[in-house]
């Protein structure tokens, strides 16, 4: 079974999907991407979850972010399922639904949990940079949906930090002051961020949020 932890190259894998076959490395190219798992096909919190994805769509291209989700379910039951998605949700499912009969992915990425079902994977969200790295790993239970808000900012936090020299404080959302991170002096903080600072403590310095783009 793999341990993936933060910074480890995402596995590769090939895999069926609802929209046809992916090499999944190849099929992110040069974007951002979220794998996301769910426990079961026809199953209520999991209809709502993906009936959320693609609602929100629009909100993970303005990010360059592809998404995936995952069962280990065969492709008939993800096209059965999708229908009703669309029906009771009033959306359309717009982004890959992987087949994973075999859990040759599920067990790539651990997201089988056994004390919590043998059979299952847990609600396990990756979200992978464009170098295929993994930058943030979230698990959550079969019974708890997940919060796709906090999704996207998290997402907007890593795609901040990754290009600007600034972490993102306690709550903060898209357009909050940021944490001048502590590699870079006092003294050198207006060579870098021309929106000024403020010193609260010598090692708490913030400034204006960067441009994300």
């Amino acid at each position: 079974m793999a341990t993936i932890r933060l910074g480890d190259v995402a596995p590769d894998f090939k895999a069926q999907t609802s929209e046809g076959e992916i090499q999944f490395h190849d099929w992110l190219g040069d974007s951002w991407g979220v794998l996301f798992s769910h426990p079961a096909d026809y199953t209520p919190v999991c209809t709502t979850e993906l009936g959320t994805v693609a609602k929100y769509k629009p909100e993970f291209d303005k990010r360059n972010v592809k998404v995936a989700a995952l069962r280990v379910d065969g492709l008939e039951s993800h096209k059965g399922w999708i229908s009703d998605i669309n029906e009771t949700q009033n959306t359309t499912v717009n982004f890959p639904i992987i087949a994973d009969e075999d859990r040759t992915v599920s067990e790539l990425y651990d997201m089988i949990h056994p004390n919590a079902s043998e059979k299952a994977t847990v609600r396990s969200v990756f979200v992978i940079d464009p170098a295929k790295k993994v930058k943030l790993i979230i698990t959550y239970p079969a019974s708890t949906g997940r919060n796709f808000d906090e999704l996207i900012r998290v997402i907007d936090s890593l795609q901040l930090t990754a290009y600007h020299q600034v972490a993102t404080p306690a709550n903060w959302q898209n357009g909050d002051d940021c944490v001048v991170v502590p590699s870079i002096a006092t003294e050198d903080i207006p060579k870098h961020f021309s929106k000024g600072y403020k010193e609260i403590k010598p090692y708490l310095r913030t400034t204006p949020q960067p441009n994300l783009n």
